[in-house]
């Protein structure tokens, strides 16, 4: 699993990248097996004119399943990022839990055709 850190009028420190990978690891460890890519981009939207202008962007990329996009913006990049890899985590589970329900459901109904139509051609074949 590939984590593309970016950071755009902003300066990446080591401190924010430690941070990010550090609550990358606490909400979306459990689910980087099913996670191909995650980019993280940070911005300070306004420069130095201040306001809420820091803004994390997170994008991550799911086989077979559509991507989940995620962005905050708020006063201090560090909340910003927290806020914006809480929310990415609870999407990515939401989304891993309702590709889990359709397969079983899928599963469950191709057994229960398989069973029907085993029935059928054994009483076919008892006729």
């Amino acid at each position: 699993m590939n984590i593309d850190l970016q950071a755009r009028d902003f300066q990446l420190t080591e401190a924010l990248a430690t941070h990010i990978r550090r609550r990358l690891d606490f909400a979306l460890s459990p689910r980087y097996e099913q996670i191909q890519q995650i980019q993280v981009r940070i911005s300070d939207v306004n420069g130095p004119r201040g306001g809420a202008d820091k803004c994390c962007h997170i994008h991550i990329v799911l086989p077979r399943m559509q991507d989940v996009v995620v962005e905050d913006t708020e006063l201090d990049m560090y909340v910003a990022i927290n806020r914006a890899v809480d929310r990415a985590g609870r999407a990515v589970t939401r989304r891993l839990s309702r590709q889990r329900i359709r397969h079983q459901r899928n599963t469950r109904a191709s057994r229960a055709t398989s069973t029907a139509d085993a029935r059928a051609e054994h009483n076919l074949v008892q006729v």
